[in-house]
This record gives structure tokens, sequence and C-alpha cells, in this order.
């Protein structure tokens, strides 16, 4: 039941530790969120909702009271306790005062529709007309599978799309630097091609810790990229740990781009990067997300491609995630979490570069940047098909296509 207000503290204590316990308005607030929520889980195991539901209301009190810009810090904080509320209200068979706070946790923005479909207290409250069309109101933009459902991909009549994908041989003087001071032969180890991509995504995540809340170094290649993460003890957001792969993998000889993960919600800033890399021995691509330490597997145990990971979640069909997949050996990661929550929200469009090479994104004056973007056919028709974004520095040219056949072409 107190499922949302734990992660959503958890999201905050994962905050506070990256920038620093200083004394701050953020931090007095995260300070105080510990305390309520250790409060209201004991109310909770004692059966005390009433209580409970007070010091919700409580603690959103406190949380109208801050600035804007503190609030944008904590911005899921107020759909997590109004959920909170809803099961808390559910507990104690209120239907309308249940139906009431899930209303409040829909208009904050609350949106895991399956998680509100089949929480066990708030049972009771779904039989309730008005719950049930809150229920509907997020399904479009919380039910991630459904909406992989709505918005298929399809290879457009109208327009033909090819691209001449290009990877940088690893003969290029900085890649055989790379793979020669980090001894990456060893780290691969003399087993399949496939062990080989999977003790290089797992060096990687060993030696660089994810920091989802700082930029990446100005340098973006993957030797600049180590020296700075171990002189400074500082870590990557996930692009930046997936650039370090990728350069790794074409060192080794491996054809490989990272993929940027993006959702249906445009104003969703919460997307992910992750890796393909073409893996000759079995002639497919293969995900590896050097953040979790996290790759897919069918039933059998083979080793899945994005594309096929996006095309099981939307049938339904199994997908086993490795058991040693974390973040930054701190938290397991599971199913439910990382894909079906995770992975689902963000494999709705994905963005791929024309050319993957070493310090591709690193800023220079006069750079351009080329990208090929997969999106839903509803999508591709309503736009053009490359759009060009010019920068002070760099010009950014996104080609868009429907066909996964043309996005997933090996050149």
């Amino acid at each position: 039941m107190m499922r949302s207000l734990l992660i959503g503290l958890a999201m905050i204590w994962l905050t506070w530790h990256a920038v620093g316990q200083t004394t701050s308005p953020q931090n007095e607030f995260r300070s105080y969120s510990a305390e309520q929520n250790k409060v209201i889980n004991q109310l909770v195991t004692h059966k005390q909702y009433r209580q409970a539901i007070e010091h919700c209301d409580d603690w959103y009190k406190i949380y109208a009271q801050l600035n804007e810009a503190v609030k944008r810090q904590f911005a899921g904080l107020p759909a997590d306790l109004f959920y909170g509320q809803a099961c808390l209200y559910g507990l104690l068979k209120d239907k309308a005062g249940a139906t009431r706070a899930f209303q409040k946790a829909v208009a904050a923005g609350y949106k895991n529709y399956r998680q509100a479909l089949t929480d066990p207290d708030l049972a009771y409250a779904r039989t309730d007309k008005e719950f049930v069309r809150q229920l509907a109101l997020i399904r479009r933009r919380g039910d991630y599978r459904f909406i992989l459902q709505q918005d298929t991909y399809h290879s457009p009549r109208s327009r033909t799309d090819r691209f001449g994908f290009t990877y940088q041989s690893a003969d290029e003087p900085q890649l055989v630097a790379l793979r020669h001071d980090y001894k990456l032969d060893s780290i691969a180890g003399q087993g399949s091609d496939v062990s080989k991509v999977i003790n290089l995504m797992q060096w990687v995540h060993d030696r660089i810790p994810h920091d989802g809340n700082n930029e990446n170094p100005v340098s973006r290649n993957a030797q600049d990229l180590l020296t700075v993460c171990q002189q400074q003890a500082r870590g990557l957001n996930c692009r930046g740990l997936s650039t370090v792969l990728n350069e790794v993998y074409l060192a080794m000889g491996f054809r490989s781009h990272f993929v940027g993960c993006l959702p249906k919600d445009t104003s969703d800033s919460d997307s992910h990067v992750i890796n393909s890399v073409y893996v000759p021995s079995i002639r497919k691509w293969l995900y590896m997300d050097p953040t979790q330490a996290a790759y897919l597997m069918n039933e059998a145990g083979q080793l899945l491609s994005i594309s096929e990971v996006r095309q099981r979640l939307i049938e339904g069909r199994p997908l086993l995630l490795n058991p040693t997949a974390n973040w930054n050996h701190k938290v397991s990661a599971t199913k439910v979490d990382y894909l079906d929550r995770y992975m689902a929200k963000n494999l709705y469009q994905l963005e791929r570069p024309l050319t993957s090479q070493r310090d591709l994104e690193t800023r220079q004056e006069g750079k351009v940047l080329h990208y090929v973007r997969l999106v839903p056919l509803k999508s591709y028709n309503a736009q053009r098909a490359t759009q060009i974004k010019r920068g002070k520095l760099v010009t950014i040219v996104t080609h868009y296509t429907s066909d996964p056949t043309v996005f997933w072409a090996v050149n």
C-alpha cells in the first residue's frame, strides 16, 4: 500500500546523497520526509490508518509551502502522497474518501495504472464508478504496455527510407589505445562473442557508477570519461555510460551503437540510453544496459535484441531479466520495476546515431550530428522526414522512420 511513498522517498534519498548533505531547504525537506515516512509506516503497521492520513496531510502542507524551485525537485511527491491516502481510505472501507484521494493523485500526475488496478488496498474503492473513470483516465498515460500496443511501427508505403549506418574501425589509433590501455582483451575473456559483450558491459558498469543528477563531462569519449571519473571519483548519466560501452565495443571490433529510448509523453524528461551490439555468431543485435548491468532473455535463455524485447512487451510474452542486474550495486533490478514500468515507458520511440564512432558527441563548432529515430506510424505520418536543429556549436539532423527493418539494419 505505501509502495508509492517508499519509491518516492527512495528517489529523494538518492538525490540527497548525490549532491551532499548540506543545509538547505531541499535537504531539510528530505530530512522531514524521512521522518514522516517512518512515522506513517509505524502507524500503518499498527493499523492506525486515520492518524496516517493526517500525517500525509501534514506532509503535503509542508510541501505546499516550499518555493517553486524546491518543489520541482520533489515533483512526484504529491501524486504519491495522495495515492497513499487513497490506499489508507481503502483499508478503512471508506469508498468516497479513497475515490477523492485517488482523484487528487490523478490530478497531480499519478499514472501507475497497473498498480492502481491491482493494489489490494483499493479493491473496495474499485467498485466506485468515479474511481473506475479515473482509472480509465490514467490508462493512456500510465499503462505502458497498452500504449505500445496502440501505436505500432510499420513500413510506410508513401515514403521509402534507407540509411547507410557506419561504424568506426577498431584500427582507429585512439580505439587501439583504449583497447591496449585498459586491457580489454583480458576483460572480454576467451569465451564466445556473447560472453565477451556481457563481460565488457559488466566491466563498464562496475568501473563507473551511474549518476543521473549531473551533466557528463565536456569531452565525451571513453578515454577522457574513464579518466575524469577515476580522478574525480564521479559517475556518469546513462548516456555517458553507453558512450563508454559503445567505444569499448568498437575498440574490440564489434559493430555497436547506443540507443536513446524515449517515452510517448514529450513532457516526460525521464528517458534512458542503452546499447545495441551486433554479435556475429548469432547474427543479431543484443540489448545491453550498462546502467543496470542488464540484458534480457526469452524463456529458453536466449539473449534478445531491443526490438525483440519491445515486441514481447507488446505481446505479453515471457521476458527474463538477468539476476545480476542492479543499480550501482546498491539496488537489485526487478522485472516489474525495470522492465514493465521503466523500459516499457521508454521503448515507445528509439534513436540511434547514423555514424557510430569515437568522440561522437563532444561539442565542437561546426559539427553536424545525424540521428535516425524510429517512431510509430501515427507520429511518422504527422511530421517531416527530416528535422534540423541548429545550436551554437552543433547542428543536429534527425531522420525519421517507422520501419523497424530499416532502423535495425546493420549497414
